[in-house]
């Protein structure tokens, strides 16, 4: 799967399942003000990341995520890691 598709998918989900306005995402925005985000919607998106790409979320990997853009490189580099293991 491409990075262009990867990030459309996420762009789709976040808009039907978050009911993000598309206008307010782009790759430098904070993730967790722009989708207003607490610790359950943090399970809800883990969840929907698990079962739309097929590999397992850990908490700790959140930590280092700030911005739609480094959700972005989290998710592609699991799904390259998850086709190339």
């Amino acid at each position: 799967m491409e990075a262009t598709s990867i990030i459309e998918k996420i762009n789709g989900f976040l808009i039907e399942e978050f009911e993000v306005e598309p206008g307010k995402i782009s790759s430098e925005a904070n993730l967790r003000e722009t989708l207003q985000l607490d610790s359950l919607d943090y399970i809800d998106l883990v969840v929907v990341i698990e079962s739309n790409f097929g590999f397992k979320v850990k908490p700790e990997d959140f930590a280092h995520i700030s911005t739609f853009q480094s959700f972005y490189d989290y998710v592609i580099n699991r799904v390259a890691t998850k086709v190339h293991s």
